[in-house]
């Protein structure tokens, strides 16, 4: 059993393994899962995106691209016939699953790592339960006119060096004015002012978002590639940000006027509580047998870098480099650059799940095959095999908290992708259902959208456009 996770797998001796391997392992784990996979119809890629909540009132404001929907979230409470008690999701994101369960009546708890994350989910309870009628007039006041044009501006823009010239000149001027003006209100206004700029970075940037990374415009004068990035039209600030303030303001219009209860609902609302940091902090943490059901979307392991993706607003919030660091490492391993995590360090009660990892055959094939890769000089980056087992020990001990958080029999629902790397294709669903099945769950269900994904453009050159299962696990807690 392998009891020190900050060695490099390099230093480990591993034998080698086959792709005709991982896929005969493969195949056997779908035989032993063949039962539980469901082709679900109704079960759209907008569902499990962003993209249902793009039109929906309150989630709407902030796009948060990795997030899944409100509707989502309904149809399982609704499904699981989950009506009372506590809701947890410890990688909460932009609160989906909280202000969700919490409309339907349900307390809910979720944990967060990235303080963009923080502040949407303390921005919309700030909203719903402390806006009064004097603060709404004075959000009024501000989508009707740009006040902060005639202020002199003493705030100056936070940046990385990955976020340095990411506007225009006079936007960045205009963003200063506003959070120089924006500091004239009380705090509850100030705080859905600076909300409000979040909201708007992107569009009024030279960057989009991109996965791993900020895509630059060629207007920006950085050079990323050989290929130039024409985003298109940058959006002007004064207008952007008075869009975005009077987009609020009409989804706060209905409630009108106003009560203490913004988010109308037919139900009481359900309490909500967000724990600042880490899942691997702060569940060892929670009560055991505290919760009635699960309902999250960890990061998948795709490298995609929130650290990069999200840097305009982090820079914003006032994260310096040696912060963005700390986050980097401090997250789920997801990222090529994530560093292996002491597991036992952090909580010794974990040596059950990383001895689950350790006998999960598949999981070890994988492993010994990218490893033989790296060294063959084969793979994109070297850090893919350190990255891969890091994801997969650290998840198997989220998943042993989640067991111990949940009621009998109570369900976790988690949305996740199959990722494939060097041609090897890695069930994601049912290396982690498996480690569930060892770690105190029952395998419900692998819910299966009807249409996967693609490989990478890389990757289909290389191996073929194979579509790769999306998919949502309901286990139940034994």
């Amino acid at each position: 059993m392998a009891t020190d996770l900050t060695l490099d797998i390099k230093l480990q001796p591993l034998p080698t393994a086959s792709l005709g391997e991982i896929e005969r392992l493969d195949s056997a784990l779908e035989s032993h899962f063949k039962t539980k996979f469901r082709v679900q119809p109704s079960l759209t890629r907008s569902l499990v995106s962003f993209q249902a909540n793009k039109n929906r009132p309150i989630y709407r404001w902030y796009k948060y691209k990795e997030g899944f929907s409100a509707s989502l979230v309904e149809h399982f409470l609704q499904k699981y016939n989950i009506a009372s008690g506590k809701v947890l999701d410890p990688f909460a994101g932009s609160g989906t699953t909280l202000f969700t369960a919490s409309a339907m009546g349900l307390d809910a708890d979720g944990i967060e790592l990235l303080p963009i994350g923080q502040q949407i989910i303390n921005t919309k309870r700030l909203l719903e339960s402390e806006f009064s009628s004097s603060d709404f007039d004075d959000l009024e006041r501000w989508s009707k006119s740009p006040v902060w044009q005639s202020v002199r501006a003493h705030v100056s823009v936070n940046e990385l060096r990955i976020t340095a010239g990411a506007y225009p000149e006079r936007t960045k001027e205009q963003i200063e004015k506003y959070l120089t003006a924006s500091r004239q209100e009380n705090e509850r206004v100030q705080a859905v002012l600076f909300f409000a700029l979040l909201c708007v970075l992107e569009i009024i940037s030279y960057t989009r978002k991109d996965g791993q990374y900020l895509r630059w415009d060629y207007r920006s004068g950085r050079k990323q590639g050989k290929k130039q990035f024409n985003k298109g039209e940058i959006a002007d600030f004064e207008k952007a940000i008075s869009s975005k303030i009077n987009e609020i303001l009409e989804d706060l219009r209905p409630a009108a006027p106003i009560q203490k209860n913004l988010f109308d609902s037919k139900v009481a609302q359900g309490k909500i509580h967000l724990f600042n940091g880490s899942s691997l902090d702060v569940m060892p943490a929670l009560a055991e047998g505290e919760y009635d059901a699960i309902i999250t979307s960890p990061p998948y392991c795709n490298r995609y870098d929130y650290t990069r993706t999200y840097a305009l607003e982090l820079a914003l919030l006032g994260t310096d480099e040696k912060g963005l660091t700390n986050l980097r490492q401090t997250m789920l391993s997801c990222t090529v650059e994530n560093r292996a995590k002491d597991l036992l360090k952090i909580n010794p009660k974990w040596a059950g799940a990383i001895a689950a990892a350790d006998e999960q055959e598949l999981l070890q094939r994988i492993l010994q095959y990218l490893e033989a890769q790296r060294i063959q000089g084969l793979l994109n980056n070297n850090g893919i095999p350190r990255m891969i087992r890091g994801y997969f020990y650290e998840m198997a001990c989220i998943i042993a908290e989640c067991a111990r958080v949940l009621k009998p029999n109570a369900p976790l629902i988690m949305v996740n992708d199959n990722v494939r790397y060097a041609g090897a294709s890695i069930s994601v669903d049912m290396i982690l259902s498996s480690l569930a099945e060892k770690l105190g769950f029952r395998v419900e269900n692998i819910l299966v959208l009807p249409s996967g994904k693609g490989n990478s453009s890389q990757q289909m050159g290389e191996h073929g456009r194979d579509e790769l299962r999306k998919c949502i696990y309901v286990w139940r807690k034994n």
